[in-house]
Parts: structure tokens; C-alpha cells; sequence
């Protein structure tokens, strides 16, 4: 539970920290873009590697690993020395939250008998909802209290405590465990997943700083050829010995493939409008670090009120409609802070910002608790590990190109050389141009929504809950308290 809190709050805070960090370490606006989009990218290349890695040399093992590994990039973090180091640790800190967070829910699946795991994940939800809370309120307190002059810095290091502890607590308290017939680690397929990826963001984040070169488009052009080089290779190596990294025939499931997509887009818009958004209050409007996380704790309760009420009451009465009215909801939200910016410009108020955020956290609540069912519940049972593990992979590989789009859709429109005074109305500018991006993004999500079945079925959880590949199974729950 310790390394799951660890894990959301340390995505959550870091937002909330971004225009401190900017300001006191000097960093360009790529580097901050790298800083977020650095951690998800090596967050997604390496989940289905980690809960690969923990069946089959234990999750105990793995889940030690990667929690002194989390807390030691999590000092380097804390003492970086400039903006390329930070960036550095923060991949490094990514790589190790994709082997300690897939061992948890195996951990609790291994543990517990199944008629005791509803209470754990009761709990598991309830520290999950506590962390997508308390994280932009810590890392606001954290900045804005600047303790023993450190500035940003004890956002990173408050996990040095917190992780030495869990550590210790889990050596002791946590009992080893291994898939019975795990598959092998299809290394081939997460270096082409990730050098894919790269050479698709890093021409996009870096590409307005250097004036759109050549080798950029090259570069993103050549990262196509990669991904088809990726899908030949996955097709050969499921023929071969059935341990593919990407399980291709579930792309044959029109709901699959359909929920694939959304999940990847949904990925992009997030990534996009919580970056913009932590840029638009703090630099933009000049507001305190803690004044912009109070002021999104209305989106965060809408979020936890909304998803619960679609698990509970919506989805099992009205099916897809509730997530086609989620994406259309989130839409208005994003239309009515654009009309509200515009309006009220640089002299816009926290509660003024309420009824926006709260439009959009219902519609995102509407959408992120039964979407992962609805993706899953026509996919064979067998195969119901490896999808599950490939949604959550294609989400947080959506954020990381959404952050690189940062660059374009949000900086793209700030202009060059500003002044001062000029800085404020730019940001507020850029700002609107951004939320155009994400409502059209949600008009996409809805039309592919079209493609999921009807009534989401139940079928698949029974399968899911009991698949040994951690990746799968665990990431689904993980997916769905989240």
C-alpha cells in the first residue's frame, strides 16, 4: 500500500512543482516537458517487463528491488545538481516504479485468499483516492513552506523516509511468490517499444527549441518503420514460443481494439491538459503553488464522486452510453474554462475556476472506473492477463506523447522573446489555444467509443482476477481504483 501511495503521489505532486523547478533550476521548457514525460515513458516501457520479471524470479524479490531503487532516484532527485540530472533521475525513478507497482496487487492476489481480498481492496482504493488528493496539496505545501531553503527539492525527498521504512517493513512482512508456468521476458519487444517511442517524442519536444530541423521529421518518420518492425516481430515470437511482449490477436477484438485507442488518446489529452493547466495558473496567472493546488481539489473530488457513481449505478443500468456521455461532459468542461479564460483573462478567480473543474472531473470520473471493463469484456479469457497489462502500457505511453505535444499545442502559441509583462497574457493564450486541442481530443474519444460493446460483461473478471502474468491482472485492478 506504502509503494502504491508512493508511486500516484510522486506523479501528482511533481505538477504542482513544475514552474518552481523551471524557475530555480534554470531549466527550458523541453527539460520540464522531459522532467514529467521522462517518467511516464520509462513508467510504460517497463510495466509489463516488471510484473513479467516478478513472476518468474519472485515479486517479493522484484518489489524490494524496486522500492530501494524508487528511493534512491528519488534522492538523486532531490540532489540534482541541474536540470539534466533531474531529468535523468526522474527516468531512472520511472524504471523502477514499473518493477515495484506491478508487484503489489500480485502480492495481494498471492497473500490473501479471495474471499479477504475485497476488504484489501477497499483499502487499496481508499489509499489510492487519498493519493490523486493529497499529492498536488503536498507538493504545494512542500514548495510554498521552502524548508531549510531546499525550494522544490523536498518534494523528492520526503519519499527517502517513507521508502527506507517500506523497505524494511517488507523484508520482513512480505512473503516470496512466483508464477507456477511464467512466460519469458520478450526484451527484443520493449527495446523496439521504446526506441519507437523516443525517436517519436524527442523530435517533439525538442523540435520548436531548434527550429523544426530535418532530422526530426526523419526521426519521427523513422519511428513508423520501427513500430511496423515491432508488430513483424511480435507476430514471429508468438509463432515461436508464444511470449509475445504484445498479444496481436487480441487487436482482432473490435471492442479490444477499439478501447485500445481510447485509452492511448485519453492518455494524450490528460498528459496535455494537466501539464498546461499547473504552467497556465502558476506562470500565466502568478498565483502561489498553493493557491493552484487548492484550487483543483474541486476536479479531484468530482473525479472520486463521479467514478464511483458509474461503477456502482450508471453502467450496469445504461452500458457505454455513461462513458459516451463521460467524454462529451469532460468536452463541455473544457469549452466552459476556455469561455472563462477568454473572459475574465489574467484576473480570474480560484472559485470561478470551480464549476469548469468540477464538469470535467465528473465527465473524467464518468470515464477512467468501468473503461478498462468495457475494453476487457469481450476479450478470451486466456488472453484476459495480457490485455489488461497492455491498456494500462498504452494509457501511460499516451501520457508521455501528450506531454511531448506540450510543446507544440501549448509553447508553439507562447511566442518567442516575451517580455515581463508580456509573459502573463501569453501563457493565459496559450492556455485557451491548449484546452481546443483536448476538447477536440475528447470529440475523437467519443465517436471511438462507438466501438465498445453495448453492455460491458462480467465475464472476463473472474478469468482476469486469477491470470498468474502480474502484469495483467494486477494492472487491471490497479487500472480500475484509479
Amino acid at each position: 500500500m506504502t509503494a502504491a501511495f508512493m508511486d500516484l503521489v510522486d506523479v501528482t505532486i511533481v505538477n504542482i512543482a513544475i514552474p518552481s523547478i523551471q524557475k530555480d533550476a534554470g531549466a527550458s521548457f523541453s527539460q520540464i516537458q522531459w522532467i514529467t514525460a521522462g517518467y511516464a515513458l520509462a513508467f510504460a516501457a517497463g510495466l509489463i517487463t516488471g510484473g513479467r520479471l516478478g513472476d518468474i524470479h519472485g515479486r517479493r524479490r522484484l518489489f524490494l528491488v524496486g522500492i530501494g531503487g524508487f528511493t534512491v532516484a528519488s534522492a538523486l532527485c532531490g540532489f540534482a545538481a541541474n536540470p539534466e540530472m533531474l531529468v535523468a533521475s526522474r527516468i531512472l525513478q520511472g524504471a523502477m516504479a514499473a518493477l515495484m507497482v506491478p508487484q503489489v496487487l500480485s502480492i495481494v492476489h498471492a497473500t490473501f485468499p479471495p474471499h479477504e481480498r475485497g476488504k484489501v481492496f477497499g483499502l487499496f482504493g481508499a489509499i489510492i483516492g487519498l493519493g490523486a488528493v493529497s499529492g498536488p496539496l503536498l507538493g504545494a505545501l512542500l514548495t510554498e513552506w521552502n524548508l531549510f531553503g531546499l525550494e522544490w527539492r523536498p518534494i523528492f525527498l520526503i519519499n527517502l523516509p517513507v521508502g527506507v521504512v517500506a523497505f524494511f517493513l517488507g523484508r520482513r512482512f512480505i512473503t516470496e511468490s512466483k508464477a507456477p508456468k511464467a512466460l519469458k521476458l520478450d526484451l527484443v519487444g520493449v527495446a523496439l517499444v521504446t526506441l519507437g517511442l523516443l525517436m517519436l517524442l524527442y523530435p517533439l519536444t525538442r523540435g520548436r527549441e531548434l527550429g523544426w530541423p530535418l532530422w526530426g521529421y526523419l526521426s519521427m518518420g523513422g519511428a513508423v518503420v520501427v513500430f511496423a518492425a515491432l508488430v513483424a516481430y511480435e507476430r514471429r515470437k508468438a509463432g515461436r514460443d508464444g511470449s509475445p511482449l504484445i498479444e496481436l490477436s487480441l487487436f482482432r477484438v473490435k471492442s479490444f481494439a477499439a478501447g485500445i485507442a481510447v485509452q492511448t488518446v485519453f492518455g494524450v489529452a490528460l498528459g496535455v491538459f494537466f501539464l498546461v493547466w499547473t504552467l497556465y495558473m502558476q506562470i500565466g496567472l502568478g498565483w502561489s503553488p498553493l493557491r493552484a493546488g487548492l484550487t483543483g481539489v474541486p476536479f479531484s473530488i468530482a473525479v472520486s464522486t463521479a467514478a464511483g457513481m458509474s461503477v456502482q449505478k450508471l453502467v450496469p443500468r445504461f452500458g457505454r452510453k455513461v462513458l459516451q456521455a463521460g467524454a462529451l461532459v469532460m468536452a463541455a468542461g473544457v469549452l466552459i474554462y476556455i469561455w472563462e479564460a477568454h473572459r475574465y483573462g489574467q484576473s480570474i478567480a480560484s472559485w470561478q475556476m470551480a464549476l469548469p473543474l468540477v464538469v470535467m472531473g465528473a465527465g473524467m470520473g464518468l470515464i477512467v472506473a468501468p473503461l478498462t471493463d468495457a475494453v476487457l469484456s469481450e476479450v478470451p479469457r486466456e488472453h484476459a492477463g495480457s490485455a489488461s497489462g497492455l491498456i494500462n502500457t498504452v494509457q501511460q505511453m499516451g501520457n508521455a506523447l501528450g506531454l511531448g505535444l506540450v510543446s507544440v499545442v501549448f509553447f508553439g502559441s507562447v511566442g518567442e522573446r516575451l517580455t515581463r509583462d508580456q509573459v502573463g497574457a501569453a501563457f493565459v493564450h496559450a492556455f485557451q489555444h491548449a484546452l481546443w486541442w483536448v476538447a477536440a481530443i475528447m470529440g475523437v474519444i467519443f465517436l471511438l467509443m462507438s466501438a465498445l460493446p453495448k453492455r460491458p460483461a462480467q465475464h472476463v473478471e473472474g478469468g482476469a482476477a486469477e491470470e498468474p502474468a502480474s502484469a495483467g491482472a494486477e494492472e487491471r485492478e490497479r487500472e480500475l481504483v484509479s
